[in-house]
């Protein structure tokens, strides 16, 4: 295609702070290349729609010349049309008191219905990335709601824990986030997630080692590592007294680029993503986060490694929380 035709982007939740960190990225081409018109679609709810003007006023000074159009709206059928990509962002935040199963609740909800929208308007094409939280849940209820749209096409964000994994090994062993490659995140977007680092590689004076060989610290490894990890999201919060946005949309650009330029040779990244007939015995329709190479916009899930049976454990009880959540979710699902 030629690559002067704009691609169309949405991004939800476009008036919240994740979005105020993403979108600038998006419109100076460190997402899809600096060749690559967009037009950029922004959608959040009615009440938002007097700050989202004010992004929409901060787009259009910022003059960046890929933006060919920006189009703020509150309405689903002017959001979803005739999409190329659809980065979901926007959900419903966990309240103070909140169960997680009012939270399902809602955003099954919102899901539905946004899912519906890809089904009707957007291009058969689309690659859907979910954000929103209960990520994974939330990303394969839009897939159920959009029948006619491979469920390839859609995945959630895990590359924040990702990028969360690679920065805490890259931090004990004093080198740079980029000396270290394959780490994996398996499973839920949530505290049970499985930040594996067995198959993960480190640059040590021009050489690559396995982390474990490179740490000689396994009880760091298999113990404060992964609950650094697992619960960074929350430490957060706790400092910032606000979510982690900057980090957030960061994590977004690095798995849109790969699904849109795909993954260095050697290397793989995580994501979520549809399990059905996966080489790790996790349970097929599940959204799941397992380690990917991309190529011509297309994932395949890593083959051949290695599981041991501490990873074992760990890999299927993230499995059974989101088979428990997709239960929940689908009796929702069948009387929204």
């Amino acid at each position: 295609s030629d690559i002067s035709e704009p691609i169309r982007v949405l991004v939800t939740g476009a008036a919240g702070q994740i979005a105020y960190s993403l979108l600038y990225s998006i419109g100076n081409g460190s997402v899809f290349g600096k060749d690559q018109p967009i037009i950029l679609v922004l959608l959040d709810i009615t009440p938002m729609m007097g700050v989202l003007d004010g992004v929409l006023m901060e787009l259009q000074d910022c003059a960046l010349p890929l933006l060919k159009d920006v189009i703020a709206t509150d309405k689903e059928d002017v959001a979803f049309k005739d999409l190329d990509v659809a980065i979901l962002v926007g959900s419903m935040p966990r309240r103070d008191g909140m169960e997680r199963k009012d939270l399902l609740k809602a955003n099954v909800k919102i899901f539905k219905c946004q899912g519906a929208a890809l089904e009707k308007y957007a291009k058969k094409t689309v690659k859907v990335i979910v954000v929103g939280n209960p990520a994974n849940t939330n990303c394969l209820t839009a897939c159920k709601s959009a029948p006619s749209i491979p469920k390839e096409n859609f995945s959630c964000l895990t590359r924040l824990d990702h990028n969360r994994a690679k920065a805490q090994i890259a931090l004990k062993l004093g080198v740079t986030s980029d000396d270290v490659k394959n780490v994996i995140i398996w499973g839920n977007h949530s505290s049970t997630q499985y930040p594996d680092v067995s198959h993960a590689k480190v640059k040590l004076h021009g050489k690559e080692v396995g982390v474990y060989d490179a740490l000689k610290d396994d009880s760091w490894l298999k113990g404060e590592f992964i609950t650094t990890v697992q619960q960074r999201g929350a430490a957060v919060i706790k400092a910032r007294k606000l979510s982690s946005a900057m980090s957030a949309a960061k994590a977004i650009c690095d798995h849109v680029r790969d699904i849109w330029f795909g993954t260095p040779e050697g290397e793989f990244v995580s994501m979520g993503i549809i399990s059905d007939g996966n080489p790790y015995g996790i349970p097929d329709d599940l959204l799941y986060s397992f380690p990917v190479t991309i190529k011509n916009k297309t994932w395949k899930v890593v083959e051949g490694l290695t599981i041991n049976d501490f990873s074992r454990e760990k890999m299927d009880l993230t499995a059974k929380e989101l088979a428990e959540e997709k239960e929940t979710a689908f009796e929702f699902l069948s009387s929204a």
